[in-house]
């Protein structure tokens, strides 16, 4: 949705004077060259001493940041400048020996250095990652509802995968004291909005369908009730109910085979427009479907990966059950499996990052079970205490890491890295790189051509995650709506938090409480291959300041929930924009890429030891899942220690 300023509210009407957490703030490389970039972010002559480290400050806490997090402001410069050329200022030696760096505190590096522990328990680990809080992209955000905690996840949603967890990630969430099955029965109510009678909403925006109108009750209502004042035509609403409730067999006296194989190889847009064909309208409709799980839209997912994900229009096909080789990995997987069980921890997987930090160093996080966990705060001054076997350095971007002779011979590494505008150097025995594979080819450049190669193809997917604390959750419950899918508009969804309840954590139950709403955004360019669009979403994510999401924010909000008496600007409390222009890890996509072995693929080809160097993260594991991030820092882990 592009905000029409003839007919949209002005700014004052949407809040935007009102006094909450803002940063003006444009990533854009193009205001100099890669070297002057250098030049102002490493300082020429700057003291030899290491500076006093911003986590160490007292109140040192990012969780309570408002405004742009995610890839925050100062946690990815530095890597973009080096990528570009710019030198790397005058380094100093610390005297830092450990068993191993791992490069990346998310939840593979954090899971690597606990299986690192696990075999040399006497072992001395440094953890180094450029943001300004660990956990990777399982971070989480804290707001304060009028007294009392909210948390939403910054990253990582939940726990859950498109195959059961295997055995090394469920003993790992074992080990933590997180039993999955026991707390999704006694810490999630989904059944608690449902109870209200709110059911999902589906937004039909005027730019799309030239009109505003919110339907409530998808799925759960006649259609021809619930699209009785939706801006389509009658041939549009006789269409969507013909895909949600039946369809033909499209290909009579074909196998299941053979039309899965003819489905893999067609996007779910085409199917719709030249198989099913429906209504142009319809395509509008459909289009955005696909963007929360994949980060693109329908022109760019096959037809049987949609099948998979029981999207709607194959009924009559009559389709056995269980994957094909060459579907995607998450259809694929739940295709066969159904997928694992599902929990959601109130700030998303960023439970499990503190729990494994909590066990890693028992000192910065206080308490002893999960249910204690949730609410406390951790002391980020006790990460990086010189005597303590492990260390967690935050801020501190690795751009080199390099054998001490030959990688056949050498007996331990050399890892420079970034911080304040400084370089620095430490060494270790072993290197776990746990960080995004398309920077390795410039931090490992003796890496053999091949396998940097086979790393650069891997293109991650941007997407924003949105939470916006408002005072009260009023009119969701007057126009009888938990969540909003709006195909058509800036966040293509919006919900109401889930309400969890955990240990001293409480969810909201009075409409009249302050709460969080979740939106998400994936930005895409449709009609382009799957990567293209990736990359020009990234780019555009890196050059939006927070004003303007902000700006679509409260405009969306208004436009969907205005009816129901919402007020952007005096409803909206805080915004924190979660952008992260390197998100989900790719998975195979057959409309793209190629049909190979699972060998010869560009994560597995990428991911070979080097030497003391290993490789891990969801990346390496063709898979945007936790459970594929922990069994590939044990799968590099392994690899070290067993060569």
């Amino acid at each position: 949705m592009s905000r029409d300023e003839r007919r949209g509210p002005t700014d004052h009407a949407l809040g935007m004077d009102r006094p909450i957490t803002r940063r003006d703030f444009v990533q854009g490389v193009a205001a100099g060259s890669a070297a002057a970039l250098g030049a102002a972010l490493w300082p020429a002559g700057a003291p030899a001493e290491v500076p006093a480290a911003a986590q160490d400050a007292p109140g040192y806490y990012p969780p309570r940041l408002t405004g742009l997090r995610g890839s925050h402001p100062g946690s990815f410069e530095a890597a973009h400048a080096f990528r570009d050329g710019a030198p790397v200022p005058a380094v100093q030696a610390l005297e830092e020996d450990y068993d191993v760096v791992v490069v990346g505190a998310g939840l593979s590096g954090l899971s690597a250095a606990q299986f690192y522990l696990e075999r040399v328990p006497a072992a001395r680990v440094l953890l180094l990652d450029n943001h300004d809080d660990f956990g990777g992209h399982a971070k989480r955000n804290e707001f304060d509802l009028g007294g009392r905690l909210g948390l939403l996840n910054g990253g990582t949603l939940l726990i859950d995968s498109p195959r059961p967890y295997s055995a090394v990630p469920d003993r790992l969430l074992r080990t933590l004291g997180i039993d999955v099955d026991a707390l999704a029965k006694a810490t999630q109510h989904p059944e608690f909005y449902e109870g209200l009678g709110l059911k999902t909403g589906l937004f039909f925006d005027r730019d799309t369908f030239g009109a505003d109108h919110l339907a409530a009750g998808y799925r759960d209502r006649p259609w021809g009730e619930f699209l009785a004042g939706a801006p389509l035509s009658d041939a549009a609403k006789r269409d969507v109910e013909r895909l949600e409730t039946g369809g033909a067999d499209y290909w009579p006296g074909e196998s299941s085979s053979d039309k899965k194989r003819r489905l893999m190889k067609m996007s779910y847009r085409d199917y719709l427009r030249d198989v099913v064909r429906v209504d142009p309208a319809v395509l509008a409709l459909y289009q955005s479907r696909t963007q929360g799980e994949w980060g693109v839209g329908i022109d760019a997912v096959s037809a049987l990966d949609c099948w998979g994900f029981d999207l709607p229009g194959f009924k009559g096909l009559n389709l056995a059950p269980g994957s094909i080789p060459g579907m995607g990995f998450t259809p694929a997987g739940y295709a066969d499996t159904g997928g694992s069980t599902r929990l959601h921890f109130p700030d998303g997987n960023a439970t499990i990052a503190r729990a494994l930090v909590r066990r890693l160093i028992p000192a910065a996080v206080p308490g002893t079970t999960i249910e204690d966990l949730v609410t406390a705060r951790v002391d980020s001054a006790r990460l990086d205490r010189a005597r303590q076997p492990v260390r967690l350095r935050l801020s501190s971007t690795v751009v080199g890491v390099h054998h001490d002779g030959t990688p056949a011979g050498a007996e331990r590494v050399t890892v420079t890295y970034l911080r304040d505008g400084r370089a620095f150097t430490v060494r270790a025995r072993h290197c776990v790189l746990a960080c995004y594979n398309m920077m390795i080819p410039y931090m490992v450049p003796e890496l053999p051509a091949a396998q940097r190669e086979a790393l650069h193809a891997l293109v991650k997917t941007p997407l924003v995650y949105t939470n916006v604390a408002v005072r009260n959750w009023r009119p969701w419950a007057t126009l009888g709506v938990r969540q909003i899918y709006a195909p058509g508009c800036y966040h293509t969804s919006a919900q109401l938090n889930y309400t969890v309840d955990i240990g001293a954590y409480a969810s909201p139950r009075s409409p009249d409480q302050p709460t969080l709403i979740r939106m998400t955004r994936t930005p895409c360019k449709p009609g382009l291959p799957e990567h293209e669009q990736n990359k020009a979403g990234r780019a555009e994510l890196l050059a939006t300041p927070f004003e303007v999401f902000e700006r679509e924010i409260r405009a969306q909000l208004g436009r969907m929930l205005g009816p129901g008496g919402f007020d952007p600007a005096a409803d909206i409390t805080a915004i924190t924009v979660n952008r992260w222009p390197h998100g989900y890890a790719p998975e195979n996509n057959s409309l793209f890429d190629p049909d190979v072995p699972e060998f010869e693929r560009a994560h597995v080809r990428g991911r070979a030891r080097f030497g003391r160097i290993a490789i891990a993260n969801s990346d390496s594991g063709g898979g945007a899942y936790t459970d594929v991030a922990i069994e590939q820092a044990h799968r590099a882990v392994t690899e070290l220690l067993s060569a």
